[in-house]
């Protein structure tokens, strides 16, 4: 029964592979000119000035998918500054999926932030750095969503996966569809050490860059029987992806919400038992 539901969800969604342009696929939704689309819409700006950050939206929606963004996050003394970019539905019991960039001194590392939300209840965050320097080039930003999980990755290299556990009672995003965020924004009340380095504004205005936007996904309209037996649909973490994530988790993890007793006496989420 579930699978037929879930079917008959997917046949008002059209699987499409998109090759991105951002004049075409993208909407700048605030920052009054701090958002700029250049490059015939192959690279696009998000600035941050003392007045105001900048964000955009997809034109599309979508209800499951590999999606992937380039981008070389703000150089320098990043303090205080978030880069997002996520996927998110509407309203108070929305679903989510985050990545998130916590900007610091010069020379310290960023700190990568996810998240899962599900009917509006997230709590699941686990932090990493990064193994390699995000400001000095073009990285690719990857979340593979899909009926039995979704996978964060790295250029390739996954760093997270939250399994579907619908059937141990753990909510899991599968029938809202998503538009893709992104913001630059400054939060030095938290952001950096607790909120205890804020943001340098003579440094301003800081910039993150965003390219090749790659989406293999079902949008609006209708989806065809052909997505179902697409890779992206079924994929899951195999013997070389699951070494991956446990090379990483033990080396860049720097917080796991599955870990963290003081935060959960009274004994960790259901989903943390094989998370």
């Amino acid at each position: 029964m579930k699978i037929h539901v879930l079917f008959s969800v997917l046949l008002s969604f059209v699987a499409a592979a998109i090759c991105g342009n951002f004049n075409q696929d993208f909407d700048i939704t605030w920052g009054e000119g701090r958002a700029k689309i250049l490059n015939n819409g192959k690279l696009l700006t998000l600035s941050l000035d003392k007045s105001s950050g900048s964000g955009f939206r997809s034109k599309n929606q979508y209800l499951f998918g590999k999606i992937d963004m380039q981008i070389k996050l703000v150089p320098g003394n990043s303090a205080g500054t978030v880069t997002t970019y996520y996927l998110s539905s509407l309203g108070q019991n929305h679903d989510e999926i985050d990545f998130e960039f916590l900007g610091n001194l010069s020379g310290d590392p960023y700190i990568l932030h996810t998240n899962v939300f599900a009917l509006g209840k997230g709590n699941r965050e686990q932090q990493f750095y990064l193994w390699f320097d995000p400001t000095k080039d073009f990285h690719t930003y990857s979340i593979l969503w899909n009926p039995q999980s979704i996978i964060f990755s790295v250029d390739g290299t996954p760093i997270r996966q939250f399994k579907n556990q619908e059937s141990k009672g753990v909510s899991y995003p599968k029938s809202q569809p998503m538009w893709i965020f992104s913001s630059l924004w400054n939060a030095d009340d938290w952001a950096t050490r607790g909120g205890l380095v804020k943001t340098d504004w003579t440094k301003a205005p800081f910039t993150a860059s965003y390219a090749n936007f790659n989406a293999l996904a079902c949008t609006a309209g209708s989806c065809s029987k052909k997505s179902s037996v697409n890779s992206w649909f079924s994929q899951s973490l195999d013997i070389t992806g699951q070494e991956r994530i446990k090379w990483v988790q033990k080396n860049y993890m720097i917080y796991n919400y599955c870990t963290d007793s003081k935060r959960f006496p009274q004994g960790f989420p259901t989903e943390c038992s094989t998370a």
